[in-house]
């Protein structure tokens, strides 16, 4: 049976250029970067790379200032976020975002309102997203930040942020984005595009999981999220994940290295599987927005029949998609980001989310086109609600 990996939005295979650069920091160059001794200084090098190879790729203007190591994106989101509050609370209290964040966002800003913190939570409109002029008429004179993400994760929308950044730096208010599903696929450019703070996860780009990055601006202050030691310059302690962080140095660097000519390359695959898709199969939604969308991201909601059927399905015939965000896969809820955009919970239920990466093939995309019609095919013919 063939077997084709389309949940790219949750986790990507390891590059394999990546795993050989990896090997040596995990066998023969295993010193403590913190560590005086040449051992030591030999580990310190590759994190030094890999922080420069980071600044590139985003265009960071002062590479030893502005990137931070973490584990992941979602600590990358709670440490901007929980920082700024912590750190500006005596200039406001008030935070704005998306009402489709990842949760990594939105849970941190809802544990701050339990301390004392307003939040705005901006709607979006029926494909994902908000506008500049949504965050201009929400800024008041106690904001202390805007944290709206780049690519939406389920429905991979993107978002006008060279536009709110602008808003933001106009109006004197610190503006992060989750980019974690942006980097590696679209270009970046922190400065282009007026971005303060932006968090970065290797494992969506084809580098290794259990590392992240973060952005912040030189002259931005935010107290470490994890305190003991002195490393990332006093803003992230616990010894230095030295292989996952050349991991994603170099994951990043060939992510970017050609990215025009790569997105277009999945953006012809993915309008192929939309079409397909919506050619072969009746009664269907496509989420998101058409154009402003993640060069790998195909979501759709198939109307008469549940989700979880249709993955359960699409895996037995060997092929690997979701119903929207791995860190929620376990909720009997529909998706947030659904229900936000204005769908009802029938048609909500009913999502499929399909996401390509660099090893996604034309022939892949054929295969998924020759079953998922079937399957829907079957599951409506067992449906009470499926009027044929």
């Amino acid at each position: 049976m063939k077997r084709v990996y389309m949940d790219n939005a949750a986790t990507t295979s390891l590059n394999k250029e990546v795993f050989d650069e990896m090997m040596p920091y995990l066998t023969e160059i295993y010193g403590n970067p913190s560590s005086l001794h040449t051992f030591g200084q030999e580990a310190h090098k590759a994190v030094s790379n890999a922080r420069q190879q980071v600044a590139k790729a985003i265009n960071a203007a002062d590479y030893e200032r502005e990137i931070i190591f973490t584990g992941c994106g979602t600590e990358s989101d709670n440490m901007v976020i929980k920082g700024i509050a912590e750190r500006y609370a005596k200039k406001g209290k008030h935070i704005i975002t998306s009402a489709v964040e990842h949760h990594a966002v939105l849970y941190t800003c809802q544990y701050l309102e339990k301390t004392g913190y307003e939040v705005t939570y901006l709607p979006v409109d029926e494909f994902g997203q908000v506008t500049a002029e949504q965050v201009r008429e929400a800024i008041r004179p106690d904001t202390i930040l805007v944290t709206i993400m780049f690519g939406n994760n389920e429905v991979g929308t993107i978002m006008p942020i060279k536009e709110i950044g602008a808003v933001c730096r106009e109006k004197g208010v610190f503006f992060h984005t989750d980019a974690v599903q942006a980097i590696g696929h679209v270009k970046v450019d922190v400065q282009d595009m007026n971005i303060d703070m932006l968090s970065i996860s290797a494992h969506k780009f084809h580098g290794p999981k259990g590392v992240g990055a973060l952005y912040v601006r030189k002259g931005i202050v935010i107290p470490s999220l994890l305190v003991g030691g002195a490393q990332e310059r006093n803003k992230r302690a616990g010894t230095e994940n030295v292989a996952g962080i050349v991991g994603l140095g170099k994951a990043i660097e060939l992510a970017c290295a050609d990215i025009e000519k790569t997105s277009e390359r999945m953006i012809a695959m993915r309008d192929r599987l939309i079409a397909g898709i919506e050619s072969t199969i009746p009664e269907i939604k496509l989420n998101g927005h058409r154009t402003e969308r993640l060069p790998g991201n195909v979501n759709f909601s198939i109307k008469y029949i549940e989700g979880e059927s249709i993955l359960l399905m699409l895996d037995l015939n060997g092929i690997a998609a979701s119903s929207g965000s791995a860190c929620t896969s376990g909720a009997l809820d529909p998706s947030h980001v659904l229900l936000e955009m204005g769908l009802p919970h029938e048609i909500a239920h009913g999502s499929v989310r399909l996401t390509l990466g660099d090893d996604t093939t034309d022939a892949d995309v054929d295969y998924v086109l020759e079953v998922l019609p079937r399957i829907v095919e079957k599951l409506r013919r067992m449906s009470p609600l499926w009027h044929g």
